[in-house]
């Protein structure tokens, strides 16, 4: 053990009845707080950002592709998905295509009436994300040359119109010349996704029906979604197949088909940089009083220390030192306080939401050991770049008067 760190551990101590104590204690539950809040703040931040990106990722698709035009309806302009525009998009970064296509409708019962948007699929449509957040029933099993009556409608819609699983319900639509059209169509499952702008407007079914309503073609879509390998690159994936397909289409990412929620989710960052540089400033302050305090008790060491020949230097790294172990003690506690609090939220999800308001049913908490090791580095550093300030009083205290100090 050096110099600093043996007189550190000889003239300080918790649990002496003292002012700088007292102090000392008050310093490391600010620095618990303060740790374990930065730590539940950020691990609810990101897990919020990170489920709700999926969720609206997995319902629109990470990237999709539709005709090029001045549409602003729901109604789509169709094209077809050919062996050109496939090996267009024979890329190693696409996991699948689903071709889809969207028609607006309007569902009626004898006391309720809905407008809503129907989802088309096909056979080959990955229904693990829907089944994900299936509530009742099961999903449809399309088939390519045959139309099936079967679809899939939320659990907001269900209950607006009175619908359960088995039940008929008869959906009517508006063709080209202004001409009502209606179709007998039967639940066959009933979805809850939390995303009320999807799940008030969308009810899946086979896309041989709208393909049969519009008068397509049976090779004609609405529009395709693209599934990519890493959601992280989205956006990057996204210019690579603008520019990869043919003129007359466009392609869209899931951040664009949705800008209000990702630049909302984008706002959360600010409150999570508000409430850090906060606890930070908080808690140093209080660190940086506890030093002080510690100097002018310790005067009269300091100068008797000065006296037997110690430098400023090493009269610096004894409180530094001191200063060090008290951020330490107050760390650990308020990791273990955080990460306990995160852990116990994560496995029983104590802390319910609004789905409404905030499209999760729970508080969402997600703990990345690189988040966790950054902050607490970049806490103590800061901390400890700050205590350094108060130690610059020990080098105007001169022996001869602080000696006597009391």
């Amino acid at each position: 053990m050096n110099a600093a760190g043996f007189i550190s551990k000889r003239i300080f101590s918790l649990s002496k009845e003292n002012l700088s104590s007292t102090v000392m204690r008050i310093a490391v539950v600010s620095v618990a707080l303060g740790i374990a809040i930065m730590l539940v703040s950020i691990a609810i931040v990101v897990g919020f950002k990170h489920q709700i990106k999926d969720k609206v990722v997995g319902f629109v698709a990470p990237i999709h592709i539709q005709a090029l035009n001045q549409n602003e309806s729901i109604e789509e302009t169709p094209f077809v998905y050919d062996s050109v525009l496939a090996a267009r998009l024979d890329r190693p970064f696409i996991t699948a295509v689903n071709k889809t296509a969207n028609k607006a409708g309007i569902i009626k019962t004898d006391e309720e009436i809905q407008a809503v948007v129907l989802k088309g699929v096909d056979h080959e449509y990955n229904w693990n994300y829907i089944s994900s957040y299936l509530l009742e029933g099961e999903t449809p099993k399309y088939l390519d040359n045959e139309r099936s009556n079967d679809i899939v409608i939320s659990k907001i819609i269900s209950q607006k119109m009175n619908l359960k699983v088995g039940d008929d319900v008869r959906i009517w639509f508006v063709d080209p010349e202004m001409k009502a059209r209606g179709r007998k169509l039967n639940v066959k499952g009933i979805y809850e996704t939390g995303l009320s702008e999807c799940d008030e407007r969308f009810v899946y079914c086979d896309l041989n029906q709208i393909r049969r309503l519009n008068g397509w073609d049976d090779n004609q879509i609405g529009h395709l979604e693209v599934w990519v390998d890493d959601e992280s690159k989205i956006a990057d994936y996204n210019q690579t197949l603008y520019y990869s397909i043919p003129t007359n289409l466009v392609s869209y990412s899931a951040m664009e088909t949705y800008p209000q929620i990702f630049d909302w989710l984008e706002l959360q960052d600010m409150n999570v940089f508000i409430i850090i540089t906060l606890m930070l400033f908080v808690a140093g302050i209080t660190v940086i009083s506890m030093l002080l305090i510690i100097i002018l008790e310790r005067t009269s060491t300091i100068g008797l220390l000065k006296s037997m020949g110690a430098s400023n230097g090493l009269i610096r790294s004894i409180f530094m030192k001191h200063s060090f172990k008290i951020l330490l003690i107050g760390m650990a506690i308020g990791n273990v306080f955080g990460l306990s609090v995160c852990l116990i939220q994560k496995y029983t999800n104590l802390i319910s939401l609004s789905p409404e308001s905030y499209y999760l049913s729970a508080v969402p908490i997600e703990m990345n050991v690189w988040y966790i090791l950054a902050l607490n580095i970049g806490t103590m550093v800061l901390w400890m770049l700050m205590l350094l300030l108060p130690t610059m009083l020990i080098n105007n205290i001169r022996p001869s008067k602080s000696i006597r100090f009391e």
